[in-house]
């Protein structure tokens, strides 16, 4: 991985106003804050230069405002959340850019801590117009990206900032970056990958990258109904994309000529109907009965998981193996989610994981916290994995 300038690298910046990029797109319910993980990461960064004496200012998104002001979408309202979180009092400014900034900007003190309004109430930032950026580098001296989960975007706050100002990884960022390196860029091997989830069509870019980055590839979830239906065996009513077996079937003859071993179920359990507790029964991969569908991996296909779990010494997760947000089928996951755990926490695994339903999944079996590192960004952790260039990462490698 190229090289990035980190805080470490960063020395007396008491006094200087140092705008720092962070992910407070947090859930809100009855107008408060429901879910704090997202504030929580940041605030190691935030802390650290508020305590060398720097001028803190705070940038960040907040929904899908559009380019207009939304009163439901202001950071205001994520500002007793922020303070909570920080014990820390925090500011607020009622515009990104301009007089209101400016005022609020000016009337800091070394070590204080400043939110503006959300970004996204100006068409310039999800453009990365230069006349908007410009406005944004008019507030700061020093530059801070700690919003990996948003790195994937080429935004002003994300990315055109890193043009006009030196440019830092947070401690996230940092963190995201070195962990991802253990993952994919130079792991320690065997690598074994599990991805899970509904449909191989999300997915495509994902295998094919995958499958030359791996020593083993387990298949989960609905995607893996595809890849059994494309060998000739009938899947029943299982979730199934039809029209992707040739792709299917391109991947595995792929993967087999890059000596990549593609693990899928030998069992499954089914049910005939797609709720908590349905009837159910456990048969071999080629029994699955017409009018039923597939909803988990049996435990034969489990037993076969956790043996390549044993076997790596890098495990990449994205995705469930079943519908594990009902039970019974929720059984393979978290039996999988924590033998990788045990094997973590007995320093014979670095895992990591990433994207929405892996870290439910992995709350779900209550191992979040087990696992080498967890990232809470979904897109750009997908974005990594398919191997693409994320525009807020590069910029830092200047």
């Amino acid at each position: 991985m190229p090289a990035f300038k980190t805080l470490d690298d960063l020395n007396d910046i008491a006094g200087k106003r140092v705008l720092v990029r962070v992910d407070l797109n947090v859930p809100v319910s009855d107008g408060k804050v429901s879910d704090t993980t997202r504030i929580e990461r940041v605030a190691p960064t935030i802390l650290e230069l508020s305590k060398k004496g720097a001028k803190v200012i705070l940038m960040a998104h907040f929904g899908r405002p559009k380019g207009e002001v939304v009163p439901d979408m202001s950071l205001k309202l994520i500002v007793p959340a922020v303070k909570d979180v920080l014990g820390h009092d925090v500011a607020f400014a009622s515009d990104c850019i301009g007089e209101p900034a400016k005022t609020a900007i000016n009337a800091m003190g070394n070590g204080d801590i400043l939110l503006l309004e959300n970004t996204r109430f100006h068409k310039g930032e999800e453009k990365n117009d230069a006349e908007f950026v410009a406005a944004l580098a008019a507030n700061g001296d020093i530059y801070i990206n700690d919003a990996f989960s948003a790195a994937h975007r080429a935004h002003a706050s994300t990315e055109g900032l890193g043009h006009h100002m030196p440019a830092y990884a947070g401690r996230t960022m940092q963190a995201e970056l070195e962990a991802l390196e253990k993952g994919l860029g130079d792991p320690k091997r065997p690598v074994v990958a599990i991805v899970g989830g509904a449909k191989v069509s999300t997915k495509i870019d994902l295998l094919e990258n995958l499958i030359e980055k791996v020593d083993a590839l387990v298949i989960g979830g609905g995607m893996a109904n595809t890849f059994v239906a494309a060998k000739g065996i009938n899947v029943g009513k299982s979730l199934c994309e039809h029209d992707l077996a040739d792709t299917a079937r391109a991947i595995m003859k792929k993967a087999e000529s890059g000596n990549c071993v593609i693990v899928l179920p030998v069992d499954g359990v089914v049910a005939r109907e797609f709720k908590a507790n349905a009837e159910n029964e456990i048969v071999t991969i080629d029994a699955i009965p017409a009018d039923a569908m597939m909803l988990d991996v049996g435990p034969a296909s489990v037993k076969v998981v956790n043996e390549w779990i044993e076997k790596a010494e890098t495990l990449v997760w994205n995705g469930p193996l079943g519908a594990f947000e009902i039970e019974p089928f929720d059984a393979a996951t978290v039996s999988a989610a924590k033998f990788a755990a045990e094997q973590t926490k007995a320093g014979k695994l670095t895992s990591v994981a990433g994207g929405g339903d892996t870290v439910s999944a992995l709350s779900h079996a209550g191992v979040k916290g087990d696992f080498s590192y967890v990232s809470t960004a979904g897109g750009a952790f997908l974005e990594w994995m398919e191997g693409k260039v994320l525009p807020g990462v590069e910029i830092l490698q200047k």
